[in-house]
């Protein structure tokens, strides 16, 4: 597994404090790891690369797995590339710097982890769902969203807070009632919802 003590690891965590960088909770990133491990993992797309946090790790994982990842917020991808680069990964880890609402892609992968815009997740899901090979996984994190969702609406004072608790909400109903997918729901790190496609 991957060692947290590498010194880039940590770097890029406080990068990501000093910077109000969003990046994956340890326990979260953890379950990630075990998971792409268990199932034999070897291509993923990741929906927001932020500085490549969790793209390096999961990469980390296996010398077999390549992953693509978007991320739309240049600042963000230049500093995801020099992140990637210093880890020495730039053949397994192609960064796309654009909307991934405007990203088609023909090639399929095991795993689609979405970790971007938590209003767009349907969208997401909806636009990438062709790339997943059957037998496939659609990761999404932030599912609880700091504890917010398990709140009624009401009791949220913030209206932007409250919109985008709504639609996450909304996307957990979307996933429940998609029967394409089997989806399981885990308290890990700030929430995952784990869809496996059916064959």
């Amino acid at each position: 597994m991957v060692d947290f003590e590498y010194q880039e690891i940590k770097d890029m965590k406080e990068y990501a404090v000093e910077h109000s960088v969003p990046i994956m909770q340890d326990d979260g990133i953890k379950f990630l790891m075990k998971f792409i491990a268990e199932h034999q993992i070897q291509s993923i797309l990741e929906v927001g690369t932020a500085i490549g946090y969790s793209a390096i790790i999961m990469a980390l994982v296996s010398e077999d797995i390549h992953i693509t990842t978007i991320e739309r917020d240049e600042r963000r991808y230049l500093e995801a590339l020099k992140n990637v680069k210093k880890m020495g990964l730039e053949k397994r880890i192609t960064l796309l710097l654009k909307d991934a609402n405007d990203v088609k892609l023909d090639e399929q992968f095991d795993l689609i982890f979405l970790d971007a815009a938590k209003g767009q997740n349907i969208r997401f899901f909806q636009n990438f769902e062709n790339n997943l090979l059957p037998g496939g996984y659609i990761i999404t994190d932030n599912m609880n969203f700091h504890g917010y969702v398990d709140k009624e609406l009401e009791d949220i004072q913030s209206k932007n807070l409250r919109s985008l608790v709504r639609k996450i909400k909304e996307y957990q109903t979307f996933l429940q009632e998609n029967d394409d997918y089997q989806t399981d729901f885990y308290s890990i790190g700030d929430g995952l919802a784990v869809s496996q496609k059916s064959r």
